[in-house]
C-alpha cells in the first residue's frame, strides 16, 4: 500500500500479513480523494475512519493536511500498527481499539467527514444500520459528509440520507449528507 498524495507521496507502507485489512485502492483512494477535495479544504477537517483496517485512508488525509483523524477498529494489531506508522511518520492520527457500533453509540464528537470501509460481507441492514446511528447521534458536523465504501451488490440509495454514490470496479462509495 502506498500514499498516493500530500507530504508522504509515494510513501510505501508495508503492512504485517496477519492483519485482516482490504485496504482500498489506489485507482479508488485516487477518485474518492479528488472527490473530496472538491468540497473541503483538508487542514479544517475532523475525521473519523470507521473500520480503519491498516490505517490507509487515514495516513491519506493526514498527509493532505488533515489535524485531527481518529481511527477505529476492533483488531488489536490493526491498532497497533496504526499507532506506530503514525508515530514513524508524525501523523495527527488517534488510534482506538473498539468495536465500531459501541464507539458510535458513546462518542459525542462530531466530524467533517466519517469513511467507513466495513467488512464486504455486510449486509444492507447492518450498513443501514451504521448510517442510522451515525445520524441519529448526530455525529456530522453542518456540512459534514458520511462515506461508505461497500460491495457494488449492495444498494443503499434508499436510505433518507443518501446523496450519491461513484462505483471504482468492484468498490462502491455511497455518500450520506444531513441536508
Amino acid at each position: 500500500m502506498r500514499i498516493i498524495s500530500g507530504k508522504h507521496k509515494g510513501k510505501r507502507i508495508n503492512a504485517p500479513k496477519n492483519l485482516p485489512a482490504r485496504p482500498t485502492t489506489d485507482f479508488a483512494k485516487e477518485a474518492l480523494f479528488n472527490i473530496i477535495n472538491n468540497n473541503y479544504y483538508f487542514e479544517q477537517l475532523s475525521v473519523l475512519d470507521l473500520f480503519a483496517g491498516i490505517g490507509s485512508i487515514s495516513y491519506e488525509f493526514a498527509s493532505r493536511g488533515a489535524k485531527n483523524i481518529t481511527s477505529i477498529d476492533s483488531h488489536f494489531n490493526s491498532i497497533k500498527f496504526i499507532k506506530k506508522t503514525a508515530e514513524e511518520l508524525n501523523l495527527p492520527i488517534q488510534p482506538i481499539k473498539s468495536d465500531v457500533f459501541s464507539y458510535l453509540e458513546k462518542t459525542t464528537l462530531k466530524h467533517d467527514i466519517i469513511f467507513a470501509d466495513p467488512p464486504y460481507e455486510f449486509t444492507v441492514e447492518q450498513l443501514t444500520k451504521l448510517v442510522s446511528l451515525i445520524f441519529e447521534r448526530e455525529l456530522l458536523l453542518e456540512e459534514g459528509m458520511l462515506i461508505i465504501e461497500h460491495s457494488k451488490h449492495n444498494d443503499l440509495s434508499e436510505n433518507k440520507y443518501f446523496s450519491h454514490l461513484k462505483k471504482y470496479g468492484g468498490s462502491v462509495f455511497s455518500f450520506f449528507e444531513a441536508s
